[in-house]
């Protein structure tokens, strides 16, 4: 249930902590006090969306926290076990939005999306406003209330998901039925693609190798030149060489028997100078030795060369990308041969999602058949007693005609009523009194209600157009909520009022600059007086006070 809610800075509140009990708690006060700002920015810290103008004027931000303690909430402990949100003591819902409107939102101090924060918020509250009847309109929210109170929310999930899964699966199939022409002549094409890259038979790194060596051929008569030229210099020349000049210097420098220690490692450099050029005239030797000049393996070279160059301007890429492209093609060719096998694949599955749709859809039909009548029943009881005497209520179901899976199921559900006496039954939408049509949602809020798995409830006025004997009765079906779990109730009815197990009484409080918005938690005798003002009476007498006295002490007997 939610045990503390802070407001900071949003909208006429500049700070407000409240903390909230078990049971029925009622918040009233004057008009326009902020009773429904509270209700405001708690929905915002359940995922609502916010702009710039929820920021208090003057300040830069508004943070909003929300406090629940699902220590009995299984299902909101699992949600937050499976993203490793979970923590000891209460979660925390946070939401924060900026003066240039940009909001951020926290799940026990983690950032997260907001709708993180909505599908949180929907295991751990549920608000039903004044203006609830309207989406009572529409008949996904009949079926809704209907598999609720039926107990099978979760089985019309799997049957939404069977439905689903059939759509997407039969979709899949078409898609490949449809391109049947298309995949023979695409086949085609890439075999023989393939064919000639198989044909070709490009090596790993073979054109680098292929390109190195037709260019040693052609150069063949310059690079043996140089290659003669570098060996004369360095050991044939009769004029002097690399060689006879390393070796003569070496010897005039050992000549001595005593050397200063700096001549060493100039001595030692020269030897390995020696070495050094003795082994590149070895290599190059070996070069000129080895070194195949024939004209017939560089045209062979060339046609070699002139097949990859073709081949890859073909395909218009790089000579040096054709082995990925024939990975590419061949990964292609493959999953065109795949697609025959997905066909009877696709088939099979298509048969198997519609023998489970049919099973679940089936188990969900006895349900809803089954839960329909009692939900019909207890809502047209609800209904006498909410000032609509003679008043009927029957929830229709209607099959489908459609062949295909559909995700609400076999049937559509829709909600009729007759307010009064000898009228027909009709489709809510057709409800001419918007009183009457309030009072029916009320009765059918208050039903569902309570076999709703959400341990706190909220209903923010939705008490307007009702007075007399009936509020008192609404007073009564709210507080009934109230000992199955939480319930906050914003009311302008003292009947209401009277029947919480707490009451908020929120007021302003005016400084010499500006107005703040506060809350305040009655007790017994400020409870009597506030009730006793909800009655009609700016001035308290002891008649009002004492019918305030009268009605507190009846709801608590």
């Amino acid at each position: 249930m939610l045990v503390h809610l802070s407001i900071h800075n949003y909208a006429i509140v500049e700070h407000l902590d409240l903390e909230l009990e078990a049971g029925m708690s009622v918040i009233t006060g004057e008009t326009g006090a902020g009773k429904s700002i509270m209700l405001d920015a708690l929905g915002l810290a359940l995922g609502d969306r916010a702009d710039s103008g929820a920021v208090r004027p003057g300040a830069d931000k508004a943070d909003i926290l929300a406090s629940f303690d699902v220590s009995g909430i299984a299902e909101a402990r699992d949600w937050l076990d499976e993203r490793d949100l979970e923590q000891d003591g209460p979660c925390i819902l946070r939401r924060v939005i900026t003066a240039e409107g940009r909001s951020r939102a926290y799940i026990n101090g983690t950032p997260c999306p907001l709708g993180d924060l909505k599908s949180l918020g929907e295991l751990l509250i549920d608000i039903h406003s004044q203006h609830e009847h309207q989406s009572l309109l529409k008949t996904d929210t009949h079926r809704r209330l209907l598999d609720e109170f039926a107990g099978a929310s979760e089985l019309a999930r799997q049957v939404q998901l069977a439905a689903q899964r059939w759509r997407q699966t039969r979709q899949e199939l078409e898609r490949i039925s449809r391109s049947g022409d298309e995949q023979r002549a695409r086949h085609q094409l890439l075999s023989y693609q393939l064919e000639e890259l198989e044909n070709l038979a490009l090596g790993e790194n073979e054109l680098e190798r292929l390109e190195q060596e037709h260019k040693n051929l052609t150069n063949a008569g310059s690079l043996l030149g140089a290659c003669r030229q570098v060996i004369d210099m360095c050991s044939e020349s009769d004029a002097g060489n690399v060689l006879s000049a390393l070796t003569a210097s070496l010897n005039r420098l050992t000549a001595f028997h005593t050397q200063p220690g700096a001549l060493a490692e100039a001595v030692n450099l020269l030897s390995s100078a020696q070495i050094q050029v003795e082994e590149a005239v070895g290599e190059l030797n070996r070069f000129i030795d080895h070194f195949d000049a024939d004209p017939a393996r560089q045209q062979a070279l060339e046609e070699r060369l002139d097949a990859i160059y073709t081949l890859a301007r073909k395909h218009r890429v790089q000579p040096n990308d054709l082995g990925e492209l024939q990975q590419r093609l061949l990964e292609e060719l493959e999953a065109l041969n795949a697609d025959d096998e997905a066909a009877e694949r696709l088939g099979d599955e298509l048969a198997a999602y519609e023998r489970h749709y049919r099973e679940k859809a089936e188990e969900l039909s006895l349900l809803r058949n089954d839960a329909a009548a009692r939900l019909a029943g207890a809502v047209e009881t609800e209904m006498q007693r909410l000032g609509m005497p003679g008043g009927r209520f029957s929830i229709q179901l209607s099959r489908s005609e459609a062949c295909e899976p559909q995700h609400f199921g076999l049937e559509q559900v829709e909600f009729l009523v007759s307010a009064n006496p000898g009228q027909p039954l009709k489709t809510l939408a057709r409800v001419a009194s918007g009183g009457e049509l309030s009072r029916i949602s009320l009765a059918i809020q208050v039903i569902t209600a309570q076999t709703s798995r959400v341990p706190t409830l909220v209903f923010d006025e939705v008490d307007v157009g009702i007075g007399g004997p009936t509020a008192e009765v609404v007073g009564q079906l709210l507080r009934r909520l109230g000992e199955r779990g939480q319930v906050l109730t914003v009311t302008h009815l003292p009947q209401v009022a009277a029947q919480g197990h707490h009451h908020l009484f929120v007021h302003k409080q005016r400084g010499s600059q500006e107005t703040r918005t506060a809350v305040a938690k009655l007790q017994e005798s400020a409870r009597v007086e506030e009730i006793a003002r909800m009655l009609g009476g700016v001035d308290l007498t002891e008649e009002s006070l004492a019918h305030a006295r009268k009605m507190v002490t009846s709801a608590q007997g």
